[in-house]
């Protein structure tokens, strides 16, 4: 995803969206912040746009633009394009002084605001600084706070490191998340995490407990014997779904033994091969 002219194209947005004197009032905001490195106004602004805009369709976004594919992905609405755009146009004026006064809008912000910030971090000039906001989100038990960072966001897979990921990835799981809705996670696919995923699946076993199906997709590149059982299992299944996981999994290892244990599942192995059965047709 590339993001280039950030701040430029998010003002298009708001002045195609959003009235004159409410864009005068948002500019006139943004130049006092910056002109007097007014730390208090930054979040008051970020805090009353809400009162200060409408929310109303958002004019101005067009498909095939990266940034617009973005908000389309993120169900962006103009309010939280403004609050965005505030934080964009101080950091690019004083990127050293703002960046830990940004930072520090975790400990401010309420529920809407905070989920705003995670939201769109990826959109912030120097989104790495925030990292430790970012996996300090991942405690929450607040669902929308926890999937604003989780889910349909790219910001985990290129800035968490390996542990921080894998927590990630079970929380998801544990709090029903769609998991589905976490990005590149077969590139962030990992060894650890694929032992995590079989022992968190037998506990919910011994406790006849179900999982998400979709949970097993990491686990393709790491099939050892006590996976491939795990394999063998969800395969015999009674239930298809996890037929369907068992037999994608096999087929995206490419090892020997998971080919052999395919094999055996003969209308599965069509299905795959035929791209009738994919991660994203799982559930269809």
């Amino acid at each position: 995803m590339k993001l280039n002219d950030v701040g430029e194209q998010l003002s298009r947005i708001i002045e195609n969206t959003v009235d004159t004197e409410t864009r005068n009032w948002l500019g006139e905001k943004i130049r006092k912040i910056i002109d007097e490195g007014s730390v208090r106004d930054m979040y008051l602004t970020y805090s009353l746009i809400p009162s200060k805009i409408i929310n109303s369709d958002v004019q101005g976004i067009h498909s095939g633009n990266d940034l617009d594919d973005y908000l389309f992905a993120q169900n962006a609405n103009i309010q939280q394009i403004s609050r965005i755009y505030v934080l964009i146009s101080v950091l690019n004026a004083d990127r050293e002084f703002f960046t830990p006064k940004v930072a520090n809008i975790i400990q401010v912000a309420d529920t809407g605001e905070l989920e705003t910030f995670l939201k769109f971090l990826i959109l912030l000039p120097n989104p790495e600084a925030y990292r430790t906001q970012a996996v300090n989100a991942l405690r929450t038990n607040v669902p929308t706070v926890f999937n604003a960072i989780a889910l349909n966001n790219p910001y985990p897979a290129l800035f968490f490191d390996e542990q921080q990921w894998n927590q990630m990835y079970l929380k998801t799981a544990f709090m029903q998340g769609d998991l589905s809705a976490i990005r590149d996670i077969d590139k962030r696919a990992n060894k650890e995490l694929a032992r995590i995923i079989s022992d968190y699946a037998h506990e919910r076993w011994a406790a006849s407990r179900d999982i998400d199906p979709y949970f097993w997709r990491p686990v393709s590149g790491f099939l050892n014997a006590a996976l491939l059982a795990d394999m063998k299992r969800l395969l015999d299944s009674a239930d298809s779904i996890e037929n369907r996981a068992g037999a994608l999994c096999c087929y995206y290892s490419g090892t020997p033994e998971a080919k052999k244990l395919l094999a055996g599942y003969p209308r599965l192995q069509e299905q795959i091969t035929n791209k009738i059965l994919s991660w994203k047709t799982l559930k269809d």
